[in-house]
């Protein structure tokens, strides 16, 4: 079976127009440049090979890294920057083993990572650029539709998908299907978006939600398959589709979330979730939804709860403040409370059935003190692919990345 596209970093969009991409690089190993932390200058080296498995190491990110967004596969650790290019690092020590320079000035779209293409693929301000994972090369580039930005990334069987806006609040976008070995177009639609909503891919299917109903394409085509009734905020992972109300609303009282079919869109029997506001939320690939809710005026704290979208029952809750999250390995992971003085400023996993009650193997489980786990450090974690038993917490206000131990 054909591994599976990771997307990582902020929701993606791939758009492709009439404009025509342009390749360079190749096989081979070139010289490449290396991200100096202090002053994001570049200096020559030469892309490395690395042997051996994951271990824990912490690597200084410069500017433009912190400003991106970094991803891994069970190889190596991949960050793109915000002028549009790639730093790649090694999975034993997190040194740079290979660089692509860029030089575009924008917002990232976020980053993806096709390990069956062997490729890593970033979008800034009108312009996609692909890495080779094993060479360090450019692999492809592929420029928007005139005035476009892209927004937003996602990636699944070898293709990338790609929304491009013509600015960060515009209501109209393009959903563009590009190859991710060669940076072909495939296909490209007109659709409404909303700023912050996701795009989905999987089982033929691209799903893409315009802040008041969710519409599905086909993978191959663009065309239209089915659309939802109302949706205020999409929430996805794994095969999963979840309607809920939106993090954006100032209101005290929320829509009940929906499960909705992949196929027709029509909703599912769905846990009842509490009467706070949902603020974001991650699906495990066995139906899994753990959603941070908290209050609509603050939600500064919370609680992290747990439903079981395939029995339709909630399974535990437990207190946080808000944090990045992510699911692996059976657990889900976010951080310690930054208002608890004995346990802040960690990463927790927590089996996702058995709950913060969990004993023995499933019972919670802490790493140490970090400071890339600190609260004021903005961390965000990054999970490689494959079974490396190892975590990446990538920092932002002191850019750096820290690889640990699944806890």
């Amino acid at each position: 079976m054909r591994p599976r596209i990771v997307a990582v970093g902020a929701a993606l969009l791939v758009l492709a127009g009439c404009a025509g991409n342009t390749a360079s690089g190749g096989p081979g190993s070139p010289a490449v440049s290396s991200p100096s932390h202090a002053s994001g200058a570049t200096v020559e080296t030469a892309s490395m090979s690395v042997s051996g498995p994951w271990r824990a190491w912490t690597a200084a990110l410069s500017r433009q890294e912190a400003r991106g967004s970094c991803g891994a596969t069970a190889h190596q650790v991949v960050c793109a920057t915000d002028s549009g290019g790639f730093v790649g690092r090694s999975r034993a020590d997190g040194r740079v083993t290979w660089t692509v320079p860029a030089a575009d000035r924008g917002k990232s779209a976020g980053l993806v990572v096709d390990a069956a293409d062997v490729r890593a693929v970033t979008g800034v301000a009108g312009v996609l650029r692909a890495a080779d994972l094993r060479t360090g090369a450019r692999a492809w580039t592929h420029r928007s539709p005139a005035g476009s930005s892209y927004v937003t990334l996602a990636a699944a069987d070898g293709v990338v998908y790609a929304l491009a806006a013509t600015g960060p609040t515009s209501s109209t976008a393009v959903l563009e299907a590009v190859r991710a070995s060669d940076g072909r177009p495939l296909w490209h639609r007109s659709v409404a978006r909303s700023a912050g909503e996701p795009l989905a891919a999987f089982r033929g299917r691209v799903y893409h939600s315009d802040g008041s109903r969710v519409t599905a394409r086909d993978a191959r085509t663009g065309n239209t398959v089915a659309t939802s009734s109302a949706c205020p905020h999409l929430v996805t992972g794994g095969h999963y589709l979840v309607c809920t109300g939106s993090p954006l609303s100032a209101g005290d009282t929320f829509p009940p979330m929906r499960r909705l079919d992949p196929a027709t869109l029509r909703p599912l029997p769905t846990p009842r979730n509490t009467i706070d506001k949902p603020v974001r939320g991650v699906i495990s690939d066995d139906g899994v939804l753990v959603l941070y809710e908290a209050g609509a005026e603050d939600t500064s704290a919370g609680n992290w709860n747990a439903y079981d979208l395939e029995n339709d029952r909630k399974l535990w809750s437990t207190y946080a403040t808000e944090a990045d999250a992510a699911v692996a390995n059976g657990r889900f992971m976010t951080f310690t409370p930054v208002n608890d003085p004995v346990t802040r400023g960690r990463l927790i996993t927590i089996d996702l059935h058995a709950g913060p009650r969990g004993t023995g193997s499933a019972a919670p489980r802490m790493s140490a003190a970090y400071a890339q786990t600190r609260d004021g450090e903005h961390p965000l974690i990054v999970v490689p692919g494959g079974d490396t038993g190892h975590v990446v917490v990538m920092a932002r206000t002191h850019g750096s990345l820290r690889s640990l131990p699944l806890p």
